[in-house]
């Protein structure tokens, strides 16, 4: 669905748990996730602690969508 949003003009990041997977897709934004179970959060992490990491992972992703690309790129920091 993430190639076909792109198509149509749309810039797309997938956040994704398992970034080899995304890639064999042809995702062309990738952020990598935390973990399967939470991909979005940590909920060993106190709330303030675990807010501050979702923000960080939106605004990097908010970063990808601001990148210019030419071929798949994984956004790890």
């Amino acid at each position: 669905m993430v190639k076909e949003i792109e198509r149509a003009g749309i810039p797309v990041v997938h956040v994704a748990t398992v970034v080899p997977i995304s890639l064999t897709v042809g995702a062309n934004r990738i952020v990598p996730a935390i973990a399967i179970p939470y991909p979005l959060g940590n909920p060993k992490m106190d709330c303030t602690e675990e807010k501050k990491l979702r923000r960080a992972l939106v605004e990097k992703s908010l970063r990808a969508l601001e990148t210019e690309i030419h071929e798949q790129t994984v956004f790890e920091d």
